[in-house]
């Protein structure tokens, strides 16, 4: 159990605000915690091990940002090992909330294939699989595609929250972990509680499973990952 919380719209002090939320979410988890913003081209993250409470951070002003509180199942309590995890190009980030239960047998092939792994957790595998199906495609429909073909080879119950710079969208989908969705005037907002949502959101909307939204500046596309149908 993780909790995740993550906003996309207009400029603001995003990185505070999603260490605030994730403070209301630390009861999910407390071995870890991290913050990505998008912000000049490039994904700055701040993480540290240990309980939130008292986090601060020193983060500039961005339209995009996600975090996450870890309560860790795959790979021990350390700084490599806490989320948000890179691929290898630093053009996505990746939190997830659940266990990939087939994570070996992914991060063998992803091995042999070149792909180079620097924590021990099972959710740097989707960081790479998406990498991988991504290529240089840069199209927010692109990277639903490639979030919905790596989702779609894990096993088990998962939740887990894409970070692209370059379409600057948060692409999300699950299967049984929980994740809820929320707006109001200035943006999007996604979460694994709507405790998270309070204070930030005018309505919310829980996924179905298999259910893949995409938040962004121009508002938020739901899709069946299994056949890309619309979900309005």
């Amino acid at each position: 159990m993780c909790g995740i919380f993550g906003y996309v719209g207009a400029e603001a002090d995003t990185g505070d605000m999603v260490l605030q939320a994730l403070k209301r979410l630390e009861y999910r988890g407390y071995d870890s915690w991290g913050v990505a913003v998008g912000v000049n081209g490039h994904i700055e993250i701040e993480k540290s091990v240990g309980k939130i409470g008292t986090a601060m951070l020193d983060l500039p002003a961005s339209d995009i940002g996600f975090g996450h509180t870890r309560w860790a199942t795959h790979g021990g309590v350390n700084y490599a090992n806490a989320h948000p995890i890179r691929d290898s190009t630093g053009r996505i980030a990746v939190i997830h909330n659940g266990i990939i239960e087939n994570f070996r047998s992914l991060r063998a092939t992803l091995v042999e294939d070149g792909y180079h792994f620097v924590s021990d957790t099972d959710t740097e595998v989707v960081a790479h699989l998406v990498s991988k199906a991504l290529g240089d495609s840069e199209s927010p429909e692109a990277v639903r595609a490639a979030v919905a073909g790596a989702f779609m080879q894990l096993r088990g119950l998962n939740a887990i929250i894409i970070l692209d710079r370059w379409s600057r969208t948060l692409t999300a989908v699950k299967h049984v972990s929980p994740l809820v969705v929320g707006r109001n005037g200035r943006g999007s907002f996604i979460a694994s509680d709507t405790l998270a949502l309070a204070g930030h959101a005018d309505t919310v909307s829980y996924l179905e499973d298999y259910q893949l939204v995409q938040l962004s500046h121009i508002g938020i596309v739901s899709v069946d990952v299994r056949d890309s149908s619309p979900i309005p």
